[in-house]
């Protein structure tokens, strides 16, 4: 496999950037490097500082890390919002695209970092993650703005050479299968990739396996995490927010859970995938002395199937 296994701070609980309970980005990089990785995300805008370009660089280096992907993680769809993410697009860009660089895989269909895009939100979306039965969907106005303020923010992030990609997410208004097809028909690739989410997929009814077969000439870009089926069937039969849910523990360690790791990994092969894929377990930050733990075990599990850290 021509893959590498990278971390993202929310399986330290980093999500919400106002929660007071998030542990310190230092941290979060020295139990990262403990856990073997050799590339982290950047998290939510402002948790690492984009504006202490050699700060960030030194604590870095110091851990031997790269950044793999920025990310806005917000509401898109919100006019008044809007300027807002262009101005995080910017200070992301600026700080990624001046730190350490990852290598590039025989394969890979583009250079690191990425600028991931989710919408997020939306108290009327979060209520019905998982539940395309009863979540309300966008008019064609509000499907029409939301997806000129992602070409939007997509122009800006390749305005510094910085690929973005398209990442759907429980909860958010690009979460199922109908507004996966109509994105995709909507943004063209030379706009914008996607990164796809096994957990999200299952989370939200689809199969990771066929999806990633789908938008094999999309896919630039992958995140793993796994879903304790306990958990996730009482999840889904409560009114509950989906950051509730994985603050209940609906999100377990790769390889604990309900989604076949070893077909993903055969159907990353037979599409020819290389390059970087970032494992996520969304958590409680109160519950972050588990984290390293919860870490190690995706990572062994993954080596323990093949794949490189």
């Amino acid at each position: 496999m021509g893959i590498h296994i990278c971390g993202a701070p929310c399986c330290w609980g980093v999500d919400d950037i106002t929660n007071p309970n998030l542990p310190t980005w230092q941290r979060v990089l020295r139990e990262a490097h403990e856990a073997g990785y050799s590339a982290i995300e950047l998290g939510p805008n402002g948790w690492i500082p984009t504006d202490d370009i050699e700060g960030v660089t030194a604590e870095l280096n110091k851990n031997q890390l790269s950044i793999v992907a920025g990310t806005i993680f917000d509401d898109v769809l919100s006019d008044d919002n809007y300027e807002k993410l262009l101005k995080q697009v910017d200070g992301i860009c600026q700080l990624i695209t001046k730190l350490p660089k990852l290598p590039v895989e025989p394969g890979q269909r583009v250079p690191t970092p990425y600028m991931t895009v989710m919408d997020w939100g939306h108290d009327e979306r979060d209520y019905a993650a998982g539940h395309s039965d009863r979540a309300p969907r966008l008019d064609e106005a509000g499907w029409a703005k939301l997806v000129s303020h992602f070409k939007g923010l997509c122009e800006r992030a390749n305005s510094y050479g910085v690929r973005p990609v398209l990442h759907p997410h429980a909860g958010g208004y690009i979460e199922f299968a109908d507004e996966i097809d109509r994105l995709a028909e909507e943004i063209p690739n030379e706009m914008a990739g996607f990164v796809l989410d096994t957990g999200h997929l299952t989370y939200s009814g689809m199969d990771p396996v066929e999806w990633l077969r789908k938008y094999k000439d999309r896919l630039d870009y992958v995140h793993f995490k796994d879903i304790a089926p306990k958990v996730y069937d009482e999840v889904m039969h409560e009114h509950i927010r989906f950051f509730e849910g994985c603050a209940k523990g609906s999100m377990c360690p790769i390889g604990q859970g309900m989604i076949d790791y070893k077909a993903v990994a055969k159907v990353l092969d037979e599409i020819g995938y290389n390059g970087y894929i970032t494992i996520e377990q969304e958590c409680d930050p109160r519950n972050v002395e588990n984290s390293l733990a919860n870490v190690k075990a995706s990572v062994d599990f993954l080596r323990g199937i093949g794949y490189k850290i």
